[in-house]
């Protein structure tokens, strides 16, 4: 029988690298301006990011992982090729819905997404299963 990857160590790996990544700074967004909008509908100002997104990700488990199997791997010329891991989950920090899709790179946590949970508002999904 073969796996399915990730698995849930892959996952939590993956949640612990961007952990650490953020804890040293480590963080870029991949499209800042689409980014700024999505917060925006929140009444979060992107200032607010490095004070919300280490409360976020202390919200993170494998267990709210919402990715393919396997995952997806980016085009963007920045993190190309790189795996994307996607989350949906009832964040406490925001007090709603949230989706969050990351990337690592060179030991650098790039946000790909980072907005309300679409598919739980009704909206249209980000593309991923459950």
């Amino acid at each position: 029988m073969k796996l399915k990857r990730p698995s849930h160590r892959e996952i939590t790996g993956k949640l612990a690298s961007a952990e650490n990544a953020l804890s040293c700074g480590h963080v870029a967004l991949l499209n800042a301006d689409v980014i700024r909008e999505d917060l925006l509908d929140l009444n979060i100002l992107i200032e607010d990011l490095p004070e919300l997104l280490p409360r976020m990700m202390d919200e993170l488990s494998a267990d709210l992982y919402r990715g393919t199997r396997p995952p997806q791997r980016s085009y963007e010329n920045a993190i190309d090729g790189c795996e994307l891991y996607a989350f949906a989950w009832a964040s406490q920090a925001v007090g709603c819905d949230m989706y969050l899709k990351f990337a690592l790179k060179n030991e650098w946590l790039w946000v790909v997404s980072f907005h309300e949970d679409r598919k739980a508002k009704g909206g249209e999904p980000d593309g991923l299963p459950n």
